[in-house]
């Protein structure tokens, strides 16, 4: 057995929301879905993500350039560092939002996944698939572990 996971997720649960502005708002759900840590200034994830919300409503698509640009515009408008926009960090951001199934790559285009509302991503993707195969995955290795328990 290695030590690698096969997938993870870091769940954190944050006082209830209050009408603040968008990007505080997205960097609460990225926090509560572990794709940032609390305190971290690094935070170019909340950019991308709320530049492919953006984009869904209008169903479109959007290629790593035109994010990258979006994302510098987000960030000089907020009068953020523009640190961390480089096109790798971009490209490894946009990759962690594919592992959770947020938004999805079809050729060299990114998009909220199906152009969906992210509560529905959530419920169907994370609460309904993700997390239920994690628990029994678990669960498997806590009924291994009784059973070894029981030979001893």
């Amino acid at each position: 057995m290695t030590d690698t996971p096969l997938s993870e997720i870091t769940l954190r649960k944050y006082e209830e929301p209050y009408q603040g502005n968008r990007r505080e708002l997205v960097k609460k759900v990225c926090l509560s879905l572990g794709l940032l840590q609390p305190g971290d200034s690094r935070d170019v994830i909340v950019d991308i993500l709320s530049v492919l919300i953006e984009a869904g409503k209008s169903k479109q698509e959007m290629q790593l350039e035109q994010i990258k640009e979006k994302v510098l515009e987000s960030r000089k408008k907020a009068s953020l560092e523009t640190k961390g926009v480089a096109d790798s960090n971009i490209r490894r951001q946009l990759k962690r939002l594919r592992d959770l199934m947020i938004i999805e790559k079809i050729s060299n285009n990114y998009r909220v996944t199906e152009f969906e509302r992210l509560s529905k991503i959530f419920d169907q993707k994370i609460r309904d698939f993700f997390i239920p195969s994690i628990i029994e995955r678990i669960h498997e290795y806590l009924e291994m572990l009784e059973t070894l328990e029981d030979k001893a």
